[in-house]
């Protein structure tokens, strides 16, 4: 069964743009659960990629299973273990917060681990412990799985990583010249491509999409209250060449730097999933191989695996990470 909850994000008061408070939780619960019965149940926290999330995943298609159809099947096919799966909502007004906290969108790490985790704990019947919790996402969901797990081993003890935001180098500057390009049309100018932001669909014009992902990236991984935007680019507006200073910023929060750091949390999980198509079209298998090469030389247990195809229409191998989850919990 699938309800939708409203969630208060205490954490997210104040925040700098003004995104709200209140959030609206789909939560599905395994067949059978009864809110007064004495059977709890693990849960599964998913977190959805850039401009998804919440009430957006409940989108159904004519062709395909939207998440929720997913995970029903599997546990009515007894192919999954029961559970409780909860998907929060962290979008920003820029379409993303990468689940951390940033002065220039807000305290959405503090807002799952304080104000979405307690809730489902208090309000279902939940296996409230770190070994029955775990976290699971695609894309800039699949980094904020493992941003998460690495920092708060306390709190989840599995976590998947689907083609996750890796290796900023390759990820992320490659989309450089194309922003640079396509603020042309906005007078090179941040600044003025926000005051009229969002534009009517047909007003959004070549480059658009590019442009709101870099700038929210910057919002997450650089912010600067001094900045007339609340926060840094990385490149010079009219060459695109590098801001060393700031880039480096970026990629104190990359996954590749950021795993020495947190090896021993790492190692502490009972599952850690990570896989990502061959044809990626951000270069994120590559961003992958070189995050597991050095998850080996840490020697922190994870599974890696490859996969024919492509960044988007990925959501079967959700079947693979669920799977594990539930050896672990079986």
């Amino acid at each position: 069964m699938i309800e939708v909850v409203s969630i208060t994000g205490e954490a997210l008061r104040g925040n700098a743009l003004g995104d709200p408070v209140e959030r609206r939780v789909p939560v599905i619960t395994p067949p059978g659960y009864d809110p007064n019965g004495g059977r709890t149940y693990p849960v599964v926290y998913f977190l959805a990629g850039f401009s998804g999330g919440g009430v957006y995943t409940l989108g159904e298609s004519l062709w395909s299973e939207n998440v929720p159809q997913r995970v029903e099947r599997l546990m009515l096919a007894g192919e999954i273990a029961p559970m409780i799966f909860v998907i929060p909502d962290c979008i920003t007004r820029f379409g993303g917060s990468q689940y951390i906290n940033s002065a220039a969108t807000g305290r959405y790490e503090d807002h799952l681990l304080n104000d979405v985790v307690p809730f489902i704990d208090a309000a279902y019947r939940t296996r409230a412990d770190r070994e029955h919790r775990a976290v699971m996402g695609k894309s800039s969901g699949g980094y904020g799985a493992t941003v998460l797990a690495m920092r708060h081993p306390d709190v989840f003890a599995h976590a998947a990583d689907h083609s996750g935001d890796k290796y900023f180098d390759f990820c992320y500057r490659a989309d450089i010249p194309h922003v640079v390009a396509a603020l042309g049309n906005h007078g090179n100018s941040p600044a003025a491509f926000l005051r009229d932001f969002p534009h009517p669909p047909e007003q959004r014009g070549r480059g658009w999409f590019t442009i709101v992902n870099m700038l929210a990236m910057a919002s997450c991984y650089s912010p600067n209250a001094n900045s007339e935007i609340g926060f840094d680019l990385p490149f010079a507006l009219d060459t695109g060449e590098m801001i060393d200073a700031v880039w480096q910023r970026w990629l104190e929060h990359d996954p590749v730097t950021l795993a020495d750091r947190h090896a021993e949390a790492l190692s502490s999980l009972r599952t850690y999933w990570i896989d990502c198509g061959r044809w990626d079209e951000h270069h994120l298998q590559l961003g992958a191989r070189i995050y597991c090469r050095r998850l080996r030389e840490l020697e922190v247990p994870h599974t890696y695996e490859e996969f024919e195809g492509g960044h988007r229409n990925t959501a079967h191998r959700y079947d693979n990470s669920l799977r594990a989850f539930s050896a672990a919990w079986r």
